[in-house]
């Protein structure tokens, strides 16, 4: 029962409709999801400052779709979430069928959607390898607000406490959990709500 127990990843619904429903990935996915932990204090940051309802949600390298999941639970519209690994994309399909979640998957490389993207979204949310670099965060965050994937609306960038991004256009605040932090960004840089 243990060896059948380590070859599984859990995830669960914080709050929302599915709120405690648990998620079981396949460790053969090969994917790292945000932990629990630092889902819940991002998630309790948003509440401060977003209405889920009817939010329009971007999802980047989505993995497990944890994020995608925890967003379509608190009454996100729309959610796309883009992943290029198959098995990755393939069970986030499955899931949100089950969830009857309105997530679109899509099977794609995160930069090449960038490049050949049009729609604009409320919230971009992005989880990239621990593998990527200054340059690479650089790169995509360049991207998305030259093609003006958010207007009013705001991007969070999950990364290691190694990278540093506070230095970059539209940066607004940010968060850290143990080794992880959110970085969070604004297509023109404001002030920082006393309540976030």
């Amino acid at each position: 029962m243990k060896l059948i127990l380590l070859s599984l990843k859990f995830m669960k619904i914080i709050s929302g409709s599915h709120k405690g429903r648990k998620i079981i990935a396949p460790k053969n996915i090969n994917i790292r999801p945000t932990t629990s932990k630092s889902k819940e204090g991002l998630f309790n940051t948003l509440n401060n400052f977003i209405e889920f309802e009817k939010l329009s949600v971007l999802d980047l390298f989505s993995g497990t779709g944890n994020i995608s999941f925890e967003f379509a639970s608190r009454g996100a519209l729309k959610i796309i979430a883009v992943e290029n690994n198959y098995k990755a994309f393939k069970f986030i399909k499955t899931k949100a069928r089950e969830f009857d979640f309105p997530i679109n998957v899509v099977y794609k490389n995160v930069i090449s959607y960038l490049n050949n993207n049009t729609d604009k979204f409320d919230l971009v949310f992005s989880d990239p390898p621990y593998s990527y670099s200054n340059e690479e965060y650089d790169n995509m965050i360049a991207i998305i607000l030259k093609n003006k994937l958010i207007d009013d609306g705001i991007m969070i960038v999950e990364h290691s406490k190694k990278i540093k991004l506070d230095n970059l256009i539209g940066f607004f605040d940010s968060r850290k959990y143990g080794n992880n932090c959110f970085s969070m960004f604004r297509k023109k840089q404001a002030y920082k709500p006393d309540s976030v």
